[in-house]
């Protein structure tokens, strides 16, 4: 603060006492130099306790105008015979633990001719005020990665089509390395960004504890300067990779000044030298990428004088996380109501959920190979995807008890039960099947049969059938009849032959006839 009172006193000042000898009042100076009344005050005092006049204040310099009022002038730092690398002691700043009070008593402390340690620390400042804003915040290795696209994109033709495309460029730079990736996709899209990342991850080897982005739609659903609202898949790949997303401010590209001056390189160095070339795909462009990339990458910022990547081997890659076992598998999140058939609907094509959740909310997570169904956080239901339209992914479990009986009909089921009350059973409901067009329609018979069972016993059930097969009876009603009439328990015994009598006429041979 004292430096900027200094520096006001050589211009506002002067206007101060002016407007003051003209007879304007304290409020009347203070509105008309923007500063506060205490201020105008402090200077009419002194300038009346010295007995100035406006014809001293006019004809001598600043420095000798600020000694009559009594203030001091900004001090000068004394010279050092030792010479400082101020870009070697700001590369030092990023490495965890390291502070100016230690390099100081590392390199200066007790020697002749040193700066003392706040002249070391003004010296410093003032060396960092003079190179570029990022100097100004302190990125520690390992700390935070920054990314965005690039506003100018390439353009590809498409083989099969002739159509011309816009691919755009993704880029992410380390803070504290500045190592820089690059990369071109289809669009903007949540697959394509989150995408970028995880090969941006991979490219440098580790993860960053956070991730600027920038406000687009695929990071932040909602930009909020407190608290903005990140996209669902986007919160998903940060817990995978144990990373925080950290959204500048919108409309503060300072948060981000990384990335904009990395998109800014990159446009020169990567995206010039490819303007008058013809791509036919995002690979063929990408391929092309990599070897400017590299270039890029290993030539020598003149700050550090160190090329990217071996500022990035020296001081960051070791301070970068570990990658997770496997990469991150995008997915999209939807919201879905289950319908009353306990289905969900995604894409055209339909995923049952437990039937107790008929009608509720519930939310989707969608893969490339898996549909998961989730109410409140927790997973209730799973499929393999398919994309076939108008079809059904029904899973027995999820079935009402009753829909789980009609689903388990079929005629080996019938069979098999038919087998285990007994022989003349199993011949009986064998010959339904067989007499019926189509297994279906034999399902209510074999059904009644199961109801008799129950109510008369399996072993009456097997009398009636054995004395239907013997009378050659084929409905169910018949052996229902049977056990109603208590017919089962009479014993089974062959019904004698009527012997029918010949009657004699005039047209019948005798035996006389035959020889």
């Amino acid at each position: 603060m004292a430096q900027r009172g200094a520096l006001m006193s050589a211009v506002r000042f002067r206007e101060i006492l002016r407007l003051w000898w003209e007879g304007l009042s304290d409020g009347e100076v203070s509105r008309a130099c923007g500063c506060v009344r205490s201020t105008v005050q402090d200077y009419r005092e002194r300038a009346q306790a010295a007995g100035l006049t406006r014809e001293q204040c006019a004809s001598v310099a600043d420095s000798e105008l600020l000694a009559l009022l009594g203030k001091k002038p900004h001090r000068e730092v004394a010279p050092c015979s030792i010479e400082v690398d101020w870009a070697w002691v700001a590369t030092e700043l990023k490495r965890p633990g390291v502070t100016l009070a230690l390099l100081w008593q590392e390199k200066l402390e007790g020697q002749a001719g040193a700066y003392s340690y706040s002249a070391f620390c003004r010296r410093f400042r003032a060396w960092e005020g003079k190179h570029t804003v990022t100097l100004r915040q302190v990125h520690r290795p390992g700390e935070k990665s920054f990314v965005d696209f690039s506003g100018l994109t390439i353009q590809y033709c498409n083989v099969e089509t002739g159509t011309l495309h816009e691919a755009q460029v993704f880029v992410g730079v380390l803070g504290a390395s500045n190592l820089t990736y690059v990369e071109a996709t289809e669009s903007q899209i949540q697959e394509c960004w989150i995408g970028a990342h995880v090969r941006m991850f991979a490219f440098m080897g580790g993860v960053t504890a956070a991730v600027v982005p920038d406000n687009l739609k695929a990071a932040v659903t909602r930009a909020c300067k407190y608290e903005p609202e990140l996209n669902r898949s986007y919160l998903e790949f940060a817990e995978h990779y144990g990373t925080a997303i950290l959204p500048a401010r919108a409309g503060k590209p300072k948060d981000k000044a990384k990335v904009e001056k990395a998109v800014q390189d990159i446009q020169h160095w990567v995206l010039a030298p490819l303007r008058d070339r013809l791509f036919h795909s995002i690979a063929e462009i990408n391929e092309a990428i990599q070897p400017l990339l590299g270039e890029f990458n290993a030539r020598i910022q003149r700050e550090y004088s160190l090329s990217r990547r071996a500022l990035f081997e020296k001081i960051e890659r070791a301070a970068l996380k570990p990658l997770p076992s496997l990469p991150f598998q995008f997915a999209t999140w939807k919201y879905a109501r289950v319908h009353p058939d306990h289905h969900v609907e995604v894409e055209r094509h339909y995923y049952s959920v437990p039937y107790y959740l008929v009608r509720k909310d519930v939310e989707l997570r969608l893969t490339e190979k898996l549909v998961e169904v989730f109410l409140d956080g927790k997973r209730v239901a799973f499929h393999r995807r398919s994309y076939v339209p108008h079809q059904h992914s029904t899973l027995f479990e999820h079935m009402p008890p009753a829909h789980q009986a009609v689903r388990s009909w079929n005629e080996e089921r019938f069979i098999a039960w038919s087998k285990s009350v007994g022989v003349a059973t199993a011949a009986f409901v064998e010959m339904l099947f067989r007499k019926v067009a189509h297994p279906t329609h034999a399902y209510r018979p074999v059904l009644g049969l199961q109801r008799l069972a129950q109510k008369y016993g399996s072993a009456r059930l097997e009398a009636a059938c054995a004395r239907g097969n013997h009378f050659k009876l084929t409905r169910m009603s018949c052996i229902s009849s049977i056990l109603k009439t208590g017919k089962d328990k009479e014993p089974l015994t062959p019904e004698p032959e009527a012997k029918q009598e010949l009657l004699w006429h005039e047209n019948l041979r005798g035996e006389t006839n035959f020889h």
